[in-house]
């Protein structure tokens, strides 16, 4: 049995309620919370949509930030998709959207686009992070973990499809009830980024249709 790490006290620092419209039209309304005491110093954000409060266990998505894909719709990866997709499902069902500030998988922005040219090479997303001198994966639950712990939120639901982050958040004291997957947004830029992640790490994707 993995051991409950100790995970530090943090504390909002900010409420605001902004109105969210995306590109294909779909609006819906946030309470944004910014926090104090983050053990990596970066100004993560957690997004309430929803009935988030009265929800018993709330759906709840740690995004990493992804400025090509999230903000330009790069097609290289699949998170732009995601961001949207998670935001209208959580907001059905009452939930958190953590979005956290963690581009290339912690490697960040410039070192992503580094490891774009490593893979236009040949090396898949992983052995192009190592080429450059990073980890696989080099990202961390921990702020994300103080970040519900400090708007009282000790179960989820969580929305992913990569085991790991249900595995780092349940070591770091959240009870993961449920992994619900998201969907799977295959294009022709991006079916050997995502297939890398099914048989890499084990992401839960169905590639078949």
């Amino acid at each position: 049995m993995t051991d409950t790490l100790t995970v530090p006290t943090a504390a909002v620092r900010t409420r605001v309620v902004v109105p969210l419209e995306f590109p294909d039209g779909y609006a819906t309304t946030a309470e944004v919370f910014t926090f104090d005491g983050l053990v990596d110093g970066k100004e993560h954000l957690a997004l309430g949509l929803g009935d988030w409060r009265a929800a018993a266990v709330p759906l709840v998505r740690p995004h990493s930030e992804c400025l090509t894909g999230d903000v330009f719709g790069s097609l290289r990866c699949d998170c732009g998709p995601q961001l949207r997709e998670a935001a209208e499902r959580i907001a059905g069902t009452g939930g958190i959207l953590l979005y956290l500030r963690q581009e290339g998988r912690g490697i960040g922005l410039y070192a992503k686009l580094d490891a774009y040219a490593l893979q236009d090479a040949g090396l898949d997303t992983y052995e192009a992070n190592v080429a450059l001198g990073h980890g696989e994966d080099e990202r961390d639950y921990t702020a994300a973990a103080q970040m519900l712990a400090a708007l009282d939120v000790t179960s989820i639901r969580l929305l992913s499809n990569n085991p790991d982050k249900a595995a780092q958040l349940a070591a770091l004291g959240v009870a993961v009830d449920e992994q619900v997957p998201t969907g799977v947004h295959v294009s022709p830029s991006n079916v050997r980024y995502l297939t890398t992640k099914r048989d890499h790490t084990h992401h839960t994707l169905d590639l078949a249709g």
